[in-house]
């Protein structure tokens, strides 16, 4: 047996390897909204787990979750995360190596981080608050979507009911199905009409946020039908529950987010359009803050270390480097730029777009 599994393991990074030489010819770029660096890179806050202020059942939670080894938490938190794309991909913004993330803008909220994450550049100029106003500044997904290769080829999913307007649906054409919008391109799929009928009967706890599982099922139903070949699913739960000072919501949300992101790369990698074609990246808006302790419900440039991110991708294009351990300096502006490069596109608007990151 351990023959086999010796002989076994080259033929794993073999395929690897192929997989980060090869170009993308798909991309999917996921956002988890107001996701921390510490729980990513440590999972549950000692701090916060059995905090009843927080949590309503911390003996169920803190079994769920805590671990005295970091390491441990981690990988009881996001297991995807840390059994597969740490082995096949790689993670930016441990701190604790002195790998940094940072938001370039200055603004640490959620719109003024999407249109850095889309946009490639801050804009704090224009985009200082969380209105529903058309994005001026072309993102990636539109700019890919005038490209012959991808035109008619993109679509975004979000939970928020802003992304209509940071993905600027009007100008762009892209086909973005967010807030509490319905499936409505026909013919729509069994799950979808199904989508479409619970979605008005579950409420959610927030005005303008639905409940991630309806964006990830649409995301999933749109990719099955239509095969298209840069989609953008931005989940939001576990900003809202932090918001709401729910730690055992925010963290129940996380593990489920890492769940959907493992289906999406497990049925990416059973489709012979996509298998070893695709690229994930996957990053957040904005940080939180961690002192004092109730600073991990907010953010904005008054909160410290809001502007803390991280960044993590798998797929073809990309080395498996796994955790980097080395110090170094990124920002939340090079991830438009990374997109389109995975693609073989370049994506520089005019200069003003950060470069893009090194994952080959």
């Amino acid at each position: 047996m351990k023959k086999i599994i010796y002989l076994f393991l080259p033929i794993l990074f073999l395929a690897a390897a192929w997989r980060a030489n090869a170009q993308a010819e798909n991309i999917i770029l996921i956002t988890l909204d107001g996701m921390r660096w510490q729980e990513v890179f440590t999972g549950a806050d000692s701090g916060l787990v059995k905090n009843k202020k927080y949590v309503e059942d911390a003996a169920e939670l803190h079994k769920r979750f805590w671990h005295e080894q970091p390491e441990a938490r981690r990988e009881k938190l996001m297991p995807f995360f840390w059994s597969t794309l740490a082995k096949e991909g790689v993670l930016y913004g441990n701190r604790a190596f002195g790998n940094n993330v940072n938001c370039s803008n200055y603004m640490w909220f959620s719109y003024p981080g999407y249109n850095e994450i889309l946009s490639g550049f801050a804009d704090d100029e224009h985009i200082k608050s969380n209105d529903k106003i058309n994005n001026p500044n072309t993102t990636v997904l539109e700019y890919l979507n005038q490209q012959p290769r991808f035109k008619g080829k993109v679509a975004a999913f979000g939970s928020w009911d802003v992304f209509p307007s940071i993905i600027n649906r009007e100008r762009s054409g892209i086909p973005v199905n967010a807030g509490f919008e319905s499936a409505t391109q026909k013919p729509l799929s069994a799950r979808e009409v199904f989508l479409n009928e619970l979605q008005v009967q579950i409420p959610s706890p927030w005005g303008g946020v639905r409940l991630d599982a309806f964006t990830h099922h649409y995301a999933i139903e749109y990719l099955k039908k239509y095969k298209p070949k840069v989609v953008y699913i931005a989940y939001g739960e576990t900003d809202d529950f932090a918001h709401n000072g729910k730690y055992d919501a925010y963290l129940k949300s996380a593990y489920q987010t890492d769940q959907f992101i493992k289906a999406i790369w497990e049925w990416v990698q059973s489709e012979p359009q996509y298998k070893n074609k695709t690229a994930i990246v996957i990053t957040t808006d904005h940080g939180r803050g961690t002192i004092p302790l109730d600073e991990w419900r907010s953010h904005g440039t008054k909160i410290k270390g809001a502007d803390q991110i991280w960044i993590a991708a798998i797929g073809a294009g990309i080395k498996p480097r796994g955790e980097l351990k080395e110090a170094g300096q990124y920002y939340q502006n090079q991830v438009a730029a990374t997109v389109a490069g995975l693609l073989g596109v370049s994506f520089t608007q005019s200069g003003r777009a950060g470069k893009s990151l090194e994952l080959k």
